[in-house]
This record gives C-alpha cells, sequence and structure tokens, in this order.
C-alpha cells in the first residue's frame, strides 16, 4: 500500500509554522498514523523518549478493550454487541505505566501481541461505542500535551489540531516482512503468506470502516518508511519538528 485513502501521491504543501495550527499547548502533541507494521511504535517510542514526552499507544488500548471482551465472553459478532459492551466500557480502566499496559489494574502487556488479540481490537474498534470511549480517553491523556500519540485517527479524529502530524506508510509486503520477524522472534507460530494476508485485510477493514476510518490528515508529512531505517525516519520527524527539513513528503 503506497498511500491509505486521503494521502496524496506527490509532495505535501503541509507546514508546521501556520499561526493557526502552531503551539496551541504549553507542550505539542505529536500524532504519527499509519497502517499496521509500518514501525509507528518503535518511531513513537524513540521520538518520546528524545523529547521527554509521554508516549501512548492507541493501538494498544484498543488491545485491551479486545482482551477485556474476550475474557467477559463477548465477540464482535454477538447479538446487541453494543448494549453487551456498554457496562464493560463504563468500568473499564486503561493506563500505561511506561511501556506497561495495565488494564483494570493488572498488566496485559504479554497479551497485547497475541495474533487474536489484533484481530478482535481491529473489529471492536469498529464499534462506535467503543471508539468513542477510547477517544475520550485519549484526549483526556493529551489534556497537557507533551505526548507522543500514534494509531490510526489521531490527527484526523482525535487530535485534529495537533501541532504536528506524520502518517508513516510502506509497501505492504515490506510491513509483511517486518510484522513476521516480530512474530517469529516471539515465537509464534505463522507464515509469511499468513501475515500479509492479515494485513491486506486489516487495511481493507481499517480504511473502509465507517467511523474514523485510516486515512492521513490533509496536514500531515508523510514519510514512506519502506526505505528508511527506524533512525532515518526518526531523523526525519526530528528535522521536521524542529523546522529545518525541507516541506513536502519524504518518498522512497
Amino acid at each position: 500500500m503506497r498511500a491509505a485513502a486521503g494521502c496524496a501521491s506527490g509532495s505535501s504543501d503541509a507546514t508546521f509554522n501556520d499561526a493557526n495550527n502552531y503551539m496551541k499547548r504549553p507542550r505539542p502533541i505529536i500524532a504519527i498514523d499509519g497502517p499496521v507494521g509500518v514501525g509507528k511504535s518503535t518511531v513513537a517510542k524513540a521520538l518520546a523518549r528524545e523529547l521527554g514526552f509521554r508516549h501512548v499507544n492507541t493501538g494498544a488500548m484498543y488491545r485491551a478493550v479486545a482482551i477485556e471482551a474476550r475474557e467477559s465472553g463477548l465477540t464482535p459478532d454477538d447479538p446487541d454487541i453494543e448494549a453487551r459492551l456498554a457496562p464493560l466500557l463504563a468500568s473499564i480502566d486503561i493506563a500505561f505505566e511506561g511501556e506497561r499496559l495495565i488494564l483494570n489494574g493488572n498488566d496485559v502487556t504479554p497479551k497485547l501481541g497475541e495474533p487474536e488479540i489484533g484481530e478482535l481490537a481491529s473489529r471492536f474498534s469498529a464499534l462506535a461505542p467503543v471508539r468513542q470511549k477510547m477517544r475520550d480517553l485519549q484526549q483526556a491523556m493529551g489534556r497537557e500535551g507533551g505526548l507522543v500519540m500514534e494509531g490510526r485517527d489521531i490527527g484526523t479524529a482525535v487530535f485534529p489540531d495537533a501541532e504536528f502530524k506524520f502518517y508513516l506508510d510502506a509497501q505492504v509486503e515490506v510491513r509483511a516482512e517486518r510484522r513476521f520477524a516480530e512474530l517469529a522472534g516471539k515465537g509464534v507460530a505463522i507464515t509469511r503468506n499468513q501475515v500479509l494476508a492479515e494485513l491486506q485485510e486489516r487495511d481493507r477493514r481499517d480504511s473502509n470502516r465507517k467511523l474514523a476510518p485510516l486515512r492521513c490528515a490533509d496536514d500531515a508529512i508523510v514519510i514512506d518508511s519502506s526505505r528508511f531505517t527506524v533512525a532515518e525516519v526518526l531523523a526525519q520527524i526530528q528535522s521536521r519538528i524542529k523546522g529545518t527539513g525541507s516541506q513536502g513528503s519524504e518518498k522512497a
């Protein structure tokens, strides 16, 4: 996938020096969006560490919902699933302790990488009550700024007024290889073809859902990471934030 719906195929004219879109908060919010397997988490963690900002992986929050739903015996296909989710969402407590995710007082970080949880999270995230609850929590986390937040809809729906917006993209084959290596390293039994098929389905679902579909914001800087290392992507983002980079999308 070269670009999601809404992403320009050529250069972007986005700039961070517009007085109407710059430093609205004491410390800025940096939104990093993009499809699964593009390296958002690795880049966002490193950027937050460099800046001394908080890092929030919103995908992990949706996975937390999936974990709680699974343990409550709920599936996205259940009749009246939105009504059945209501008490779960009303009482759910999600917090980050560094890079650990605490769900209702329990550290569920080891479960976040399970392929089944990733699939469930993608499906539950298409439900309006889930998206609204997560958006409320995410906006509360960013109220004071000083935040690097990554996800699918941060620059378009959660913080459309974010001071800095980036959209990371990469060819689906490259993303599949990265994801396969990550899962293999964790001992997950899966083939490259299975990973590729799952990514293609996730892209289709995320880009075509009615609520907050995956797309880059009109004023986001697009970086195609297919041929770049994490360090190179991070350097490009830092350059933009410091105002030393040239305008336009970075394309391989």
